[in-house]
């Protein structure tokens, strides 16, 4: 290790410990590498200039965001709620059944687990909450549990940001989400059913049937997003960022247009709020652009790709072992800084063992989403309890056996890559 990229590493450490937003600790640190090395620090600029510009696929990031804004401004959000509630809310346990629901359809407009939680997180806490029938704290646990599968259902902003990194095919990462998102909604679910089995919460008032066409028909605008962005670009009608572009207007002609429940200062309002949320994202880019180059120089993966070379490693055993270091990761960092800063480390040692890199990618990020709702960092358990005012320590306490349940199906997806990698294959993916 050089003195430079002692100093590097130091200051991010330094800067991120005393509580210094993430994105400035790695600029400032980044930084600090260039002068400690003697080379000009407009070369930080020039880095964040020309990743930028090369990166057009960065476009979809704050177009998913305000399609996702949108979702929640307006009365879509309500009316796919009530569908769940139609469909799900029967069974024991029904409320944690909609909470999961309604995140796996959601998913597929946001591609964020913040703006799951943020949204219709708040929305499902008080229906499960009132009349006592779910401990908040068992409340706001699924919520953000549920969440999680938000970025791995497609369109997802942490795959965007991963392809940006491999050179994989966002197309293919999209697809090779769907099944895992289904797996993690059914452990989320199954767990649900035995504790509130267990603890004995009553049953919901059944929905009659005769009104689920009506509620369905209700809904049925906003469940045909996912589907449109899915066809889009699988059917090559759009690139990932046009369908991106697709989501945010289509969102948007639903709620001004189609339920007439979006006005003028709200579009305003969401669009400064979009911008406000693409800016924060977009340092963080901006910083790992740095910071990679950083890392280019020190030759770090060739070094970590070479050093594998010699030793007679499993690929399996690799895997679990950088697995156990991201869920480790997950519970103090962010999972923006762990893809673009930390996963670029990897990759390289992934060629060398011929581990394939979509199914990489879809498990760090799993493992990222987990680490959301990890203490002590977990990020959703801050937003979730900044939105509902329920402590922080009730939220913690319930949300354990969810954690169980994600690792349990994490590893599952390690061990069968073939459940991750099945849809890919096909539509043409060769790996």
């Amino acid at each position: 290790m050089t003195i430079q990229f002692a100093v590097c590493a130091f200051t991010l450490l330094f800067l991120s410990g005393i509580g210094t937003p993430i994105a400035f600790s790695i600029i400032l640190s980044a930084v600090a590498y260039l002068v400690v090395a003697g080379q000009d620090i407009a070369l930080a600029g020039e880095q964040v200039l020309v990743g930028m510009y090369k990166s057009f696929i960065l476009l979809a990031v704050p177009l998913f965001i305000v399609a996702a804004n949108i979702m929640n401004a307006g009365t879509i959000s309500d009316r796919l709620l009530t569908f769940c509630v139609a469909v799900v809310g029967r069974f024991r346990g029904g409320m944690g059944h909609v909470n999961v629901v309604a995140s796996l359809i959601f998913s597929g407009m946001s591609g964020s687990a913040v703006a799951d939680a943020a949204g219709i997180g708040k929305i499902i806490i008080e229906m499960m909450t009132k009349g006592g029938r779910y401990p908040a704290g068992y409340a706001a646990a699924i919520t953000a549990a549920s969440a999680t599968i938000g970025p791995i259902i497609p369109p997802s902003i942490p795959m965007v940001l991963y392809a940006l990194i491999s050179n994989q095919s966002i197309g293919y990462l999209f697809l090779a989400g769907i099944v895992p998102g289904f797996v993690m909604a059914a452990v989320l679910m199954a767990m649900n059913t035995y504790i509130a089995t267990k603890r004995d919460i009553p049953l919901e008032a059944p929905v009659a049937l005769r009104e689920l066409p009506k509620i369905t028909g209700n809904a049925f605008p906003a469940l045909l997003m996912p589907a449109i962005l899915l066809y889009g670009i699988y059917g090559g009608v759009t690139t990932p960022t046009e369908a991106a572009a697709v989501a945010a207007a289509y969102a948007l002609i639903l709620a001004a247009l189609f339920y007439r429940s979006l006005s003028f200062s709200n579009l305003y309002a969401i669009l400064v709020d979009s911008a406000r949320s693409s800016a924060a994202v977009g340092l963080v880019i901006g910083g790992a652009l740095i910071l990679n180059y950083v890392v280019a120089s020190e030759n770090i993966p060739n070094q970590l790709a070479s050093a594998l070379v010699g030793i007679d490693v499993h690929p399996l055993v690799f895997f679990f072992g950088v697995n156990i270091l991201l869920l480790f990761l997950g519970a103090i960092l962010d999972a923006t800084t762990i893809i673009l800063v930390i996963l670029p480390l990897f990759i390289p040692s992934c060629q060398e063992l011929g581990i394939d890199l979509v199914h990489f990618g879809v498990i760090a990020v799993i493992n990222c989403m987990i680490g959301l709702i990890t203490p002590p960092y977990g990020i959703l358990l801050f937003v979730i309890n900044a939105v509902t005012e329920i402590p922080l320590g009730e939220i913690i306490r319930e949300t354990w056996a969810f954690i169980g349940v994600l690792i349990s199906a994490l590893l599952l997806l390690i061990l069968v890559p073939d459940i991750v990698l099945w849809l890919p294959r096909q539509f043409g993916y060769l790996g």
